[in-house]
């Protein structure tokens, strides 16, 4: 049932965000899917935090590819939101694999390698996903074209998707060239022209971050393929409140 809702960064409004408080209380809210982002440790590990460095979430600071597992570990990640998260840590992606496995629930993983390419990521985080089996219900997201093309030709993805904040001639069309079959954009770059030939082309539309009332029925209405958002309760709440009228 379109739009699927995706938890941003797990229901980031009243958890700190990616860490598995925030997961578990997208779930316990019903949402159709949550998204996450990966970054690599020094030891090539893949942890689940937004920011290249821990210095806005954390008690510490410091990028993540100069910190080891370990050093990571040690950090404070719920602190910085609420005193009542004191001792929340940075969760690697296979603490959210074991977590999600078992459960009816969509997943988005976002590389963050726009800003450092880091080596192998692709790789690193396939073979996780693989050894889960929830390849066939998870989408692979990105800012980084090249990543993209690298996961098409070496990776069997259900769902690739290129992420965009800026606008692209022939978005749809630049998709489809990569390799990808999803688009994920920002809020205001959509209209119903785009959603009509993403539907024509067969790829996937979602938009990102929506969390007003008004902007979360206008997305509603256009009809996209899922919306990610930091208030997922809110989104569901007018998602079946639309679409029971429609029935």
């Amino acid at each position: 049932m379109k739009p699927k809702i995706y938890a941003h960064r797990g229901a980031s409004n009243y958890a700190p965000e990616n860490t598995m408080p925030a997961f578990q209380l997208a779930y316990n809210m019903k949402t159709d899917g949550i998204e996450t982002d990966v970054q690599l440790t020094k030891d090539n590990v893949p942890v689940l935090i937004h920011d290249e460095h821990v210095n806005r979430t954390t008690n510490s600071i410091g990028y993540i590819r100069d910190l080891t597992y370990h050093e990571l570990k040690q950090l404070d990640a719920g602190s910085w939101f609420s005193p009542k998260f004191k001792g929340t840590t940075i969760p690697t992606l296979e603490e959210l694999l074991t977590w999600i496995k078992d459960k009816s629930i969509y997943l988005n993983i976002e590389l963050k390698n726009n800003k450092i390419d880091y080596k192998y990521i692709e790789a690193i985080v396939y073979e996780q996903i693989k050894a889960y089996q929830l390849i066939n219900r998870t989408t692979i997201s990105t800012f980084n074209p090249n990543s993209v093309k690298r996961m098409a030709a070496h990776t069997n993805f259900r769902e690739l998707a290129l992420l965009t904040s800026k606008r692209i001639r022939n978005p749809i069309q630049f998709v489809k060239e990569l390799g990808a079959n999803a688009l994920h954009v920002k809020y205001n770059l959509v209209n119903p022209s785009m959603v009509t030939l993403a539907q024509q082309q067969h790829v996937k539309l979602r938009i990102f971050t929506v969390n007003r009332p008004a902007r979360i029925i206008r997305s509603i209405k256009y009809g996209v393929d899922g919306i990610f958002t930091d208030v997922p309760d809110v989104a569901l709440y007018y998602k079946h409140l639309m679409l029971g009228k429609q029935q």
